[in-house]
């Protein structure tokens, strides 16, 4: 039995638990989804200080995890807060919804556009837009809706997010939306069904591309950049 645990890095168990029915709905036979949040702040990633506070909670959650023999992790914030410190301690292989969200777009269609919240999270996803290479064929938008309001589900942001997508389609030759925050899963098969064009939530398709790396006995390459730290911080000295 293979165990992929999805880290939250923030405080929130309902979105917890939403993420974690997201992956469960994909994952193999044979894989069993374990998922876990923050202990401390934040409530929401929703600014800087927000995400050095949740990359210390992803942090705790990947030595907990360690601890427990965790197989592989699937970080759940847009935006991939604390995902390197992440590869750097974990044994297995650690993905983060926002690249594979990107990935598996440009697997599908040639422009796609990012819809995320609030306005002031698009720097974060510019941040994996770039590193990827992908800014030639990703446009990032938002939507002025905060995180907090979809923590009982994200059915009430369908119209903004539908809105912003419609015209997404029509101005920047998108053919694919990615939905840029874990909490809107719920709206993936509606905005589909909407608007004609793949529509990918970043919890499936990181938790697809974990379970494929697992399958090639693929993980984290220690060669350098996320090489085991040596004199740092050990187990139980990170908080969250």
């Amino acid at each position: 039995m293979t165990e992929v645990r999805v880290l939250n890095p923030n405080t929130s168990q309902l979105m917890t638990d939403a993420v974690a029915s997201a992956a469960r709905a994909v994952a193999r036979p044979g894989t069993t989804v374990t998922a876990s949040c923050s202990s401390t702040a934040p409530v929401s990633v929703e600014t800087a200080v927000d995400e050095v506070f949740g990359a210390a909670g992803v942090l705790a959650q990947v030595e907990r995890g360690e601890a427990d023999g965790v197989d592989a992790y699937v970080i759940a914030c847009f935006g991939d807060t604390g995902i390197d410190a992440a590869r750097e301690r974990a044994a297995g292989p650690v993905v983060g919804m926002t690249e594979a969200a990107l990935q598996a777009a440009a697997l599908v269609a040639h422009r796609f556009t990012v819809i995320t919240m609030p306005p002031r999270t698009i720097a974060m996803t510019d941040r994996v837009v770039r590193a990827l290479g992908l800014g030639h064929r990703c446009t990032v938008r938002a939507v002025d809706v905060a995180v907090a309001d979809i923590e009982s589900g994200a059915g009430p942001a369908y119209a903004a997010f539908a809105e912003e997508a419609r015209t997404a389609l029509a101005t920047d030759g998108a053919e694919a939306v990615v939905l840029g925050c874990a909490g809107l899963t719920g709206l993936v098969g509606a905005l589909r069904t909407s608007l004609g064009v793949p529509v990918i939530d970043g919890v499936a398709a990181a938790t697809v591309a974990v379970e494929g790396l697992l399958a090639q006995g693929i993980t984290t390459s220690r060669a350098s950049t996320f090489a085991e730290p040596v004199g740092s911080a050990t187990t139980g000295e990170v908080w969250g």
